[in-house]
């Protein structure tokens, strides 16, 4: 704001926060059945609000088969007691960016 006693004008200061990108990718993962498939990926910033994991075309929530973990800026998916019918893509999106294995 600047007042000249008579006069005022305001302005304000609006920041759009850059979206963050993938910087370490996601690698194929080969196990056996019954073990657990561990994915990760790393961001380049932390507040990355919109990130999601697929398989195939269905989203991942975090539940006893999958858990999802953020740490800072990697991003990691467990895969629990993997079967046959898990085999197949595994995505993780972030805003317009992907990576896949």
């Amino acid at each position: 704001t600047c007042d000249t006693g008579d006069q005022q004008t305001t302005a304000a200061v609006r920041l759009k926060e850059p979206a963050a990108t993938i910087v370490e990718r996601l690698k194929d993962v080969s196990t056996y059945e019954g073990e657990d498939a561990v994915f990760e990926c790393r961001l380049s910033q932390e507040a990355a609000q919109d990130a999601q994991w697929f398989l195939g075309d269905v989203p991942l929530q975090s539940n006893e088969m999958n858990e999802i973990r953020v740490q800072g800026t990697r991003h990691s998916l467990i895969l629990r007691k993997v079967t046959l019918e898990d085999c197949g893509s595994i995505t993780f999106k972030v805003g317009q960016h992907s990576s896949a294995a």
